[in-house]
């Protein structure tokens, strides 16, 4: 039968507990609820870190408590985020990666403009270190992509030998300032992909569950979570990722597939 990989964005460096109050924020409330995602049908989990004050960061201390927690309650894949503090430097975007060495890490394939008047700077330059950094740790790049011209971005770094084929791809749809979550605009980025990869995808927002139902029927992976959508349907705030979780295993059982294991996704991805 088919596998689905099931990655779970516990809390992305935006949404806030005054939108949700259920969106966990120290390094207890990650680790729980990635154990209780991975019960669920998780084989991934994506982790950003959250400061006092409510906001992204990239404190490796932070990384590594959380971290540690996970690894002693389940043997979920986890997938520490390189992005999501608007003060952090080249530096402090890898550092947790040399300390931990994650078995997998986001690469973000190019800059754009948050129409929050912010840029998301991920230069030529950055993307080179990290690409390097990321293999001398042994970390597998969850490559993800805001808009077309950063899938043609990693052919170049491929050529160069930055990345390593077959890439493993994350279609992000919806965010603000970058590709717009449309199933058209799916098929179009997963047709743009070289052959041989990996891809999951996932839509922000209100978009969130027509791009998981065409996700699943394209044969890609899937991503879900309180990072992406505060709102389990209209107007129900999500109680947890857990909800998220479960809906999806139910589309890719319906869709006579199957939910991957921690061990299948590490074979799928070629994660060593």
């Amino acid at each position: 039968m088919e596998k689905i990989i099931v990655t779970a964005a516990l809390t992305g460096a935006f949404p806030r507990k005054d939108k949700n109050p259920n969106i966990p924020t120290t390094p207890q409330e990650i680790a729980n609820e990635a154990y209780e995602c991975w019960k669920a049908g998780a084989a991934i989990v994506h982790l950003h870190m959250i400061d006092e004050e409510g906001r992204g960061t990239m404190n490796k201390d932070k990384f590594a408590e959380t971290v540690e927690l996970i690894k002693s309650k389940c043997d979920v894949v986890i997938n520490l985020t390189t992005s999501g503090d608007l003060n952090a430097t080249d530096e402090t975007r890898m550092a947790h990666l040399v300390e931990l060495k994650p078995e997998m890490a986001s690469y973000d394939a190019g800059t754009m403009n948050w129409m929050n008047n912010s840029v998301f700077y991920n230069t030529p330059a950055f993307l080179e270190k990290l690409g390097n950094c990321m293999k001398t740790n042994n970390v597998k790049p969850e490559v993800e992509i805001f808009d077309a011209g950063m899938i043609y971005n990693t052919l170049y770094y491929v050529k160069k030998g930055v990345l390593d084929v077959p890439t493993h791809y994350q279609l992000v749809l919806g965010a603000v300032g970058g590709t717009a979550a449309t199933v058209e605009n799916l098929v179009y980025l997963k047709n743009l992909l070289p052959k041989g990869s990996t891809w999951s995808a996932f839509g922000i927002g209100k978009q969130h569950l027509p791009i998981l139902y065409a996700t699943i029927a394209l044969g890609g992976h899937v991503r879900v979570g309180l990072e992406d959508n505060i709102y389990y349907s209209y107007g129900k705030i999500a109680k947890s990722n857990v909800e998220f979780v479960e809906r999806a295993v139910r589309v890719i059982k319906e869709a006579n597939k199957e939910e991957a294991t921690p061990a299948e996704a590490r074979e799928i991805l070629g994660i060593k």
